[in-house]
């Protein structure tokens, strides 16, 4: 496969604070990547080392097989960035903005696609952009990142601040993008639109990239979270079975994951007169939560 984003031990620290620590990723092209963090974990760090607007302490980043500090220039020709904090001219209107960043893009804009994309987000380009709402303002950046159908995409929460029917437009966008042989680079905190539209995904934990997996392999490890109530509580390894964590016990049961071998569970969980079982399937984000809670994160593709 050709590599569109290729990071090698990627390190940032900000004088004594962790940006980001030997992050090893890629980015196949014509996939849609997520990026996966909690606040701070660093995404955006990632991000502005890619876009080369700040530098590495080590490590190289690569778009295009190009080196982003050496090549900066000549690869932003060919990508659309969303920033997740979006900076616009307020004085001017949305219009005249993109008729900036296509100046930028030295005036080779389809305009009949970009007043397409504001139509299909519901946006008034001939209103000034002080008048906008917060999500109105996330429109015109969406579409200042897709006017130009770029090679790349690098979108930093790109529904952020938008209605339920707008997001799913972006969404689609996003879909129609890899279709067309386009590659994304998609960060997001909404687990719902990375598991939408996401080939696979990286989960970034306090600086360091813990997994990298695609997303049906994550939707099967899919888990069931198994609450037993005792009358006589069962010893500290009596569910020590295949399968089977023990996450929890108070004075009165235990919660456990199962990934397999409910069976055996109930089987033990008679022996020590179970009064109750409550069972609930762990949705996509709990698996992520899990990967955030490990203390020893591994790579898996």
């Amino acid at each position: 496969m050709d590599h569109v984003i290729e990071t090698r031990d990627l390190t940032v620290y900000y004088n004594r604070h962790r940006g980001i620590v030997d992050v090893n990723l890629t980015v196949e092209k014509g996939e849609v990547f997520g990026f996966l963090g909690p606040n701070g974990a660093g995404k955006t760090t990632t991000q502005r080392v890619l876009l080369d607007v700040i530098r590495p302490t080590k490590g190289q980043a690569f778009i295009f097989g190009k080196d982003c500090q050496k090549e900066g220039g000549a690869i932003r020709q060919r990508i659309g960035y969303l920033p997740g904090e979006l900076s616009l001219y307020a004085d001017m209107k949305a219009q005249e903005f993109f008729e900036m960043v296509d100046a930028l893009w030295g005036n080779q804009g389809d305009k009949a696609y970009r007043d397409s994309l504001c139509e299909r987000l519901n946006l008034d380009a001939g209103r000034k952009i002080r008048e906008f709402s917060r999500g109105n303002k996330q429109k015109v950046g969406v579409v200042a990142a897709f006017m130009h159908k770029p090679d790349l995409l690098i979108l930093d929460e790109p529904t952020s601040g938008l209605d339920p029917l707008v997001q799913q437009s972006v969404l689609d966008m996003v879909r129609e993008a890899k279709a067309n042989g386009r590659t994304v680079f998609f960060s997001s905190h909404i687990l719902s639109e990375v598991q939408a539209v996401c080939d696979r995904v990286g989960i970034i934990r306090e600086g360091q990239l813990v997994a990298t997996q695609r997303i049906e392999d994550l939707v099967r490890q899919q888990f069931e979270r198994v609450r037993l109530d005792f009358t006589t509580m069962p010893p500290a390894d009596a569910f020590a079975l295949d399968g089977v964590t023990e996450v929890s016990r108070d004075e009165r049961g235990v919660l456990l994951e199962i990934r397999g071998n409910l069976n055996a569970v109930l089987t033990t969980s008679v022996t020590y007169h179970v009064t109750g079982i409550k069972t609930e399937t762990v949705s996509l984000e709990d698996i992520f939560l899990a990967y955030y809670g490990r203390k020893n994160g591994g790579n898996h593709v």
